[in-house]
């Protein structure tokens, strides 16, 4: 009996053991989950070809248009004058900037003048003899002759012999010599060519000034140039008269300005094209340094897009039935920030923002603007209960 029992007992052991194993065994054999796809929302934009305004950055210096730099072609003492010549000193069109003392000169240019005087009264007698129709004339010359005046021109020759008569006598080579000793004379008071301001001042009064030596710089403050330099493929995109938006470094003034000239070639080291922006305004100084947003050229039937969104293989992303798709599309203008693009069709869904690791075939779910539920107001139905019940009460 007892050998009963206990082999009994054996038989349950071995299969409570072999039950157990078999359980730890089919909970190792773990299922494989099943991947679900994972589509990416992303931005869309629906293509609509128009115009678009292209704008090139430049920066640049402010300086005069109108400049003038002083230099003198005499030599003499620096006299004082009706104003200082100081930087900032203001002068009126004709007024007087620099006086040099030509006491010495207007000597030896009066005795000039007075030889040809002297030179004319010597031949009176034989024009009155030789020439008496022509004798009235000069004589009249000679009598508005003023020696603290400009010579007055030579009256006209009627004749060959008169011609020869007064050549001969040397009196036509006497007056041009006159003549080019009183433009030297001028060159000793330098005039303002126009109403504007003294920037430079490299002599005073008092001092020695030589020949050829530079006086100081002159402007007309009302109007200003910036020289800006282009990349040459902007060469056909600017056109002159194009307004132009100008801004101070801190951007906290703005002005206007157009674009004056642009040079005809392009600098053959740095392969840039020069051009000229003209702006006036009260508040400019020479020296300004501005930035510039040149209006080049509009160009039609384009797209303006963020450079992120173009590919190196001058391809686009666009979205079809859910699915990315590339396109061939055609650069017309790169900037920092935007590229403008032809050739992309009219109603093609593109990307509005990037996304990371698109490639073409990649499902997607465009993402759209969930409109707003808007709840009832029932305040004013509230409102009409209490009326109603109030009523009722009465």
């Amino acid at each position: 009996m007892r050998n009963i029992i206990l082999s009994t007992l054996g038989v349950v052991l071995i299969i409570g053991a072999i039950y157990i194993g078999n359980n730890i065994a089919n909970n190792k054999k773990k299922k494989r989950p099943v991947l679900e796809k994972v589509i990416k929302t992303v931005f869309t934009d629906t293509v609509k070809n128009g115009k678009v305004q292209i704008v090139i950055p430049a920066n640049g210096s402010l300086m005069a248009k109108r400049r003038v730099e002083l230099y003198a072609e005499v030599q003499g003492v620096f006299r004082t004058s009706g104003k200082l010549f100081k930087p900032g000193q203001e002068y009126r069109q004709g007024e007087t900037l620099i006086r040099i003392d030509a006491s010495e000169y207007y000597a030896s240019v009066q005795s000039s003048k007075s030889n040809l005087y002297n030179s004319i009264a010597a031949i009176m007698p034989d024009l009155r003899l030789d020439f008496p129709e022509v004798f009235s004339k000069w004589q009249s010359y000679l009598n508005g002759f003023d020696l603290n005046k400009t010579t007055p021109k030579l009256p006209d020759m009627t004749s060959e012999k008169e011609n020869y008569f007064i050549t001969g006598r040397g009196i036509i080579s006497n007056y041009y010599n006159v003549k080019n000793l009183e433009q030297r004379l001028e060159k000793y008071n330098i005039r303002a060519p126009f109403s504007g301001i003294l920037i430079e001042a490299l002599v005073t009064e008092g001092s020695l000034i030589r020949n050829g030596q530079k006086l100081g710089e002159y402007i007309d403050p009302t109007v200003y140039e910036m020289e800006v330099a282009l990349s040459k493929t902007y060469a056909s995109l600017l056109e002159v008269g194009e307004s132009v938006a100008l801004s101070n470094i801190e951007h906290t003034e703005t002005f206007s300005g157009i674009v004056s000239r642009v040079n005809g070639s392009i600098d053959p080291t740095t392969q840039t094209i020069t051009a000229f922006i003209e702006v006036k305004n009260e508040t400019l100084k020479e020296g300004m340094y501005l930035e510039a947003s040149v209006n080049a050229k509009e160009e039609n039937n384009v797209i303006e897009i963020s450079r992120n969104l173009f590919l190196d293989t001058e391809q686009i992303f666009v979205v079809r039935d859910s699915v990315l798709d590339l396109i061939d599309v055609k650069p017309v203008y790169f900037s920092d920030s935007k590229v403008v693009l032809r050739d992309v069709p009219d109603g093609a869904v593109i990307l509005s923002k990037p996304v990371p690791g698109a490639y073409a075939g990649m499902l997607v779910k465009p993402y759209h603007l969930k409109a707003e539920v808007t709840e009832p107001d029932y305040s004013k139905k509230d409102k009409s209960l209490e009326v109603s019940k109030s009523k009722k009460a009465k």
